[in-house]
């Protein structure tokens, strides 16, 4: 997925099937517990750091750094004490 701008990460994110493209900004300390969205993400790091965890496995992500989920997976996140912003590709469940 091209990162090289958020202009370009929609871009390539609507050309591979996802229907929006967005960036996120979470506040410092923010902390997510577990849920699901109705929506597949593919997302990127672009400022900041964050934890996410699914099931038993907690992965910290920073800038450049990338994550994946279906739909319908719980998950729980957490963000640094810069808080976090990424770009994020979602397709309908």
């Amino acid at each position: 997925m091209n990162t090289s701008s958020f202009e370009a990460f929609r871009l390539q994110a609507l050309i591979e099937g996802y229907d929006e493209a967005l960036e996120r900004e979470w506040a410092p300390l923010t902390l997510l517990d577990m849920h699901t969205h109705p929506f597949a993400a593919k997302a990127v790091v672009v400022r900041g750091e964050m934890w996410l965890t699914v099931g038993d496995l907690t992965r910290q992500l920073r800038p450049g750094d990338t994550f994946e989920l279906e739909a319908e997976v719980p998950h729980a996140e957490r963000y640094g004490t810069e808080g976090a912003t990424y770009w994020v590709a979602r397709r309908s469940g």
